[in-house]
């Protein structure tokens, strides 16, 4: 699976060449603008080495990333949070990069997927992981064990759909409240208000409690008018909350993060069965061995080091262009580097 265009959510029913789609529409919804002064901001903090480097070509490299879903490592938090198209991203490189976790069969805890995480970004936040792994077993506690699929799908609804999941989190509660359809105040994506601060034990206990799975229906369907694209397919909602005549908040995210039509509506992660699976990674890592195994200096730290930092820079160019020129001032001797290097 490629995730060679921007998400879902920026890409469909928008098209530049579309001439219903007005420039300033095309503009907010893609989140070019962004990207642009991203890029920008990045060459006047290193202008010394961009300069050097090419202008154009760092450009053209940033983009491409951008386009490859390589843009994200290392990035801060709110770089990785700023678009769907970083957190689609995001969740597709940690499910690459740590799937061997789950080929393994081991489970971990929320604090150990924290720890993983935040090798990618050091300083993603531990509420989000918190989050989903109430979903999986309905208790945030930090010593509560999870297989590596488990805990990814339903860190992909989390992170990619947090907006309308809290706004869903303040409807349940009013719903709990015992306020009519008519009273609940249905959020809208500027006006969100996080869920009031309650202890772990208040918050896992008041997400267990159960609503009408039809009201909620109705004013998620009110919520789903108002924030436009930022939500999961109306049909996979509508079907979640058929299922039974009582939902819980945390059974009704359940469904959702099991449900494959969202999962292929994000497009980053393969369905559950195939989710251990990643031919192109196994090809890399195959090399990688390979070539360890026959190097004539396989034993030295030295070579297997350099050989990481080959794979490295293939997996990130858009990190890489300010990392590539660190390396080549370090190296030992040799400060060459080909353009076939960085295809």
């Amino acid at each position: 699976m490629s995730c060679s265009t921007f998400s879902a959510d920026m890409t469909s029913g928008l098209n530049r060449f579309n001439p219903t789609v007005t420039v300033d529409e095309y503009l907010a919804e893609s989140n070019v603008l962004f990207y642009l002064s991203d890029a920008l901001t990045q060459l006047l903090e290193h202008k010394e080495e961009y300069t050097h480097f090419g202008v154009i070509r760092y450009f053209a490299e940033y983009f491409s990333s951008v386009k490859n879903s390589n843009h994200i490592l290392f990035r801060e938090f709110n770089y990785i949070n700023a678009t769907p198209h970083n957190r689609a991203s995001f969740i597709r490189v940690f499910w690459r990069c740590f799937r061997q976790i789950g080929k393994s069969g081991d489970l971990l805890s929320s604090l150990d997927y924290s720890s993983l995480l935040q090798l990618l970004c050091p300083d993603f936040p531990m509420e989000i992981v918190k989050s989903a792994a109430r979903i999986v077993s309905m208790d945030d506690g930090l010593d509560c064990l999870m297989s590596f699929s488990d805990f990814l799908y339903a860190f992909q609804l989390q992170f990619y759909y947090q907006e309308f999941l809290d706004s869903v989190l303040l409807i349940y509660q009013d719903l709990l409240a015992g306020k009519s359809p008519n009273t609940v105040i249905v959020p809208t994506s500027t006006t969100v208000e996080q869920p009031p601060c309650l202890t772990a034990e208040e918050n896992n206990k008041e997400q267990d409690l159960e609503v009408d799975a039809s009201t909620l229906a109705e004013c998620i369907d009110a919520l789903c008018d108002r924030i436009k694209n930022s939500h999961p397919p109306r049909s996979c909602l509508q079907e979640a909350l058929e299922e039974t005549d009582k939902v819980s908040y945390c059974s009704f995210l359940m469904s959702l993060a099991k449900h494959e039509t969202i999962n292929q509506f994000i497009g980053v992660l393969p369905s559950k069965t195939e989710v251990l699976n990643d031919p192109e990674m196994d090809q890399e890592l195959d090399k990688l061995i390979a070539q360890i195994s026959v190097s004539p200096s396989s034993n030295s730290s030295g070579s297997a080091v350099g050989m990481l930092k080959e794979v490295q820079r293939k997996a990130s160019p858009r990190r890489n262009i300010h990392h590539r020129r660190k390396m080549e001032v370090e190296s030992d001797g040799s400060t060459e580097e080909t353009d076939s290097s960085e295809n």
